[in-house]
């Protein structure tokens, strides 16, 4: 699977880029067909405290997999994009 990291308005530190690396790869154990994996990384413009907003595409057969989430931190907004997309993975695999 070929994962891409897209900031907008931020160059993401070494840290964050592994833990985007150990997340993502880990949703090939629940679906095997994933082909690229696109990771948007967003500062919203709001005075909020969540305002960091990762957006998480899996090109899947069939309709492709998109998730958005928004949090205090990237690593925790990307964290809750992966535990939604392994649910839609699995519900996908089921129904295959």
């Amino acid at each position: 699977m070929k994962i891409t990291v897209q900031s907008i308005g931020l160059t993401p530190h070494e840290p964050l880029e592994s833990h985007i690396e150990k997340k993502v790869s880990k949703l090939e154990t629940f679906y095997d067909k994933i082909h690229e994996c696109k990771i948007f990384l967003k500062v919203e413009n709001n005075s909020d405290r969540l305002n960091k907003t990762a957006e998480l595409i899996l090109a899947v057969p069939g309709d492709d997999i998109v998730v958005k989430k928004t949090a205090v931190s990237f690593e925790e907004s990307l964290d809750l994009c992966v535990d939604t997309a392994k649910k839609l993975l699995i519900k996908k695999k089921e129904t295959a």
